[in-house]
């Protein structure tokens, strides 16, 4: 049965944005039809703009749906504006939601969505605490898009603003990586899988692969990701993300509090990352697909003479008792010849190989490949006899997906937004897990390698062969035996 939600009122600041029309209530109205929203909860869009009322919005909202007016679902939207964002805009704010708080008999159980650029977090931040939105008669929830910060100072002080109006326990850092199913899953994989877990350390594994590749070029985000790159939209959040969930310590129960814990040791762990240890790259004119493709500093809004890394790759040492000496690579990059994002475990090869005098060739090192997108699930690749004389080996894997078992899966937003509501803090990152995240990042911002050019529709540029790159998990996929 899905949980069900306390009767509440979903406050989206930013309603008449993108993210709200793509995301937010598609991932809402999943969740209603679940059966999860109790009857009295309410959507209040909140935005700038005074030239819409309740009926135009919930007009716009349904038919990006789509969904008809009369739906349900479509008679718990409202709209309230802001006007400027000023003082007066919050409190009409604070007014409009304790109006229809009485009016439907809720509670005072309020969740407070920032769907809006990061510049905008500092004041909508306040003028909620100011307007006394920050507490109420029941719970209140602030929910947090990134990036959170630009580097460990400005970090730092958005933290200390948000906990000047709101508790850390109020407070939910929404990344959608966290929501997919296979990231999910990797507590269960390690610690419910004995065969796993004993093998999960220096003694078994050779090294740890997380890449994150994109087959798009930066298309319409330039303006953001010119003051951004590859290290701060990916590294630092989506990609730290998955290092941390897959190098983490048994936590001691399955419960928020525990799980971060565990998760930010990890990062206190990891040794202090050099201009030496990274690989930038800026993708050029290329082929993607047999088309042409612009180069980066080609794309509309983008300096001619910009130095924004469009890839990256690291290696992370993790000076801890379970990962000493074992290499965890980074990569990501834009323009690659496939969209994929994956977490390689390469396991180390048997030390003597008996069939070497045979002439069998290369033994290749079992790998464990979790495939977070596109098509979630996991690949146990390992080493048998081809049929016939002489012997052969052939690499072989073991293959599991989560749309052949589990059809239809849920979508990230729609994970991550109910646990919002019933207050399940597991796959949201903490205040100090982001501060010590930036502290490992933002020397290498400081004291930048160079940015190395590289073809659209290729693997990145050739001086990141030395960390790990490409993963041959990506250029020599093996034959897939579905056991």
């Amino acid at each position: 049965m899905p949980p069900k939600v306390e009767p509440h009122v979903f406050v989206a600041l930013g309603a008449t944005g993108d993210l709200m029309q793509r995301k937010l209530l598609p991932a809402l109205h999943s969740i209603f039809l679940q059966g999860s929203i109790e009857g009295r909860s309410l959507i209040l869009g909140a935005a700038l703009e005074t030239n819409v009322d309740d009926a135009s919005f919930r007009t716009r909202a349904c038919e990006s749906l789509p969904i008809e007016p009369s739906n349900p679902f479509c008679e718990r939207l409202y709209y309230q504006s802001i006007g400027e964002g000023a003082a007066a805009g919050f409190q009409a704010l604070a007014v409009r939601i304790a109006k229809l708080e009485q009016q439907h008999n809720l509670p005072g159980n309020r969740v407070l969505y920032l769907a809006l650029p990061p510049s905008a977090f500092p004041s909508t931040i306040t003028g909620l605490g100011e307007a006394g939105l920050n507490r109420s008669a029941g719970w209140t929830r602030l929910v947090i898009e990134k990036p959170f910060g630009r580097d460990l100072a400005s970090a730092q002080e958005l933290n200390r603003l948000v906990h000047t109006h709101f508790e850390e326990s109020q407070v939910y850092r929404i990344d959608h990586y966290l929501g997919k199913e296979t990231v999910q899953n990797l507590l269960v994989f390690r610690f419910a899988n004995a065969l796993f877990e004993t093998a999960w350390n220096r003694d078994r594994v050779e090294k740890v692969e997380i890449t994150v590749a994109e087959s798009l070029g930066v298309e319409h985000r330039a303006a953001y990701y010119e003051g951004a790159g590859a290290l701060r939209d990916m590294v630092q959040n989506h990609l730290t993300e998955l290092l941390t969930s897959i190098a983490m310590e048994l936590p001691a129960a399955f419960d928020a509090e525990a799980i971060r814990y565990e998760k930010v040791k990890v990062l206190r762990s990891i040794a202090p990352i050099g201009p030496q240890d990274a690989v930038f790259g800026q993708y050029a004119g290329g082929q993607v697909d047999g088309q042409p493709a612009p180069g980066y500093r080609e794309e509309p809004g983008v300096s001619p003479q910009s130095e924004t890394e469009t890839f990256a790759a690291l290696k992370i040492e993790i000076a801890n008792w379970r990962w000493h000496g074992v290499p965890f690579y980074l990569h990501t990059g834009k323009r690659m010849p496939r969209q994929v994002s994956q977490i390689a475990v390469t396991f180390r090869r048997p030390p003597v190989s008996i069939f070497q005098p045979l002439d069998t060739g290369t033994i290749h090192p079992n790998t464990l490949i979790i495939t977070v997108q596109p098509d979630e699930g996991f690949d146990l690749q390992f080493e048998v006899k081809a049929p016939g004389q002489p012997i052969q080996l052939k690499t072989q894997s073991l293959h599991f997906r989560y749309a052949e078992a589990f059809s239809p899966l849920s979508e990230a937003y729609e994970t991550l937004l109910l646990d919002v509501l019933i207050g399940d803090a597991t796959l949201f990152v903490s205040d100090d897990w982001v501060e010590a995240s930036w502290r490992l990042y933002t020397p290498l911002l400081e004291q930048r390698p160079p940015t190395h050019p590289y073809p659209a529709g290729t693997w990145g540029p050739p001086e990141a062969a030395g960390l790990s790159w490409p993963p041959q998990t990506l250029v020599n996929e093996p034959e897939k035996g579905k056991h």
